[in-house]
């Protein structure tokens, strides 16, 4: 059991192949902002090594974008930080394309498609409420 919670929310109306892209780059948002959510590396029976993967469990959730808008705002609320990606990342073809993107909407009017978080597990849950388990 872990103190902290890792909950990812990406809006529900989504296609599959974009909720999936969110979900990846989110995740190494997490990892590069908490090293220590890195494990060691696996190795199979045969001796063949593998990459890391994170240690913990990760949630992910669905809303629309008012439930977005609201966890968005009750993490700012509660100083938890997190990941943040936009419905204009989607064209964009490079890191630097996506920061300039994001820099240039003000925070009340940014298209969240995706949040990553890492927080204790309470806090995660009253952020989140409302949103429901991707399926």
């Amino acid at each position: 059991m872990f103190d902290t919670k890792i909950a990812i929310i990406v809006r529900e109306d989504l296609m599959s192949w974009q909720k999936l892209n969110v979900t990846a780059f989110l995740s190494g948002g997490l990892v590069g902002q908490n090293p220590d959510l890195l494990g060691e590396r696996y190795q199979d029976g045969s001796g063949q090594s593998y990459s890391s993967l994170i240690i913990q469990p990760i949630i992910v959730l669905t809303t629309d974008d008012k439930g977005m808008a609201k966890i968005h705002n009750r993490a700012i609320g509660r100083d938890v930080e997190m990941g943040i990606y936009v419905e204009e990342m989607f064209v964009t073809g490079h890191d630097a394309a996506n920061r300039a993107t994001i820099a240039k909407c003000p925070t009340e009017d940014l298209k969240l498609v995706g949040i990553a978080m890492r927080a204790d597990r309470k806090v995660v849950d009253k952020i989140t409420k409302g949103a429901k388990m991707h399926q």
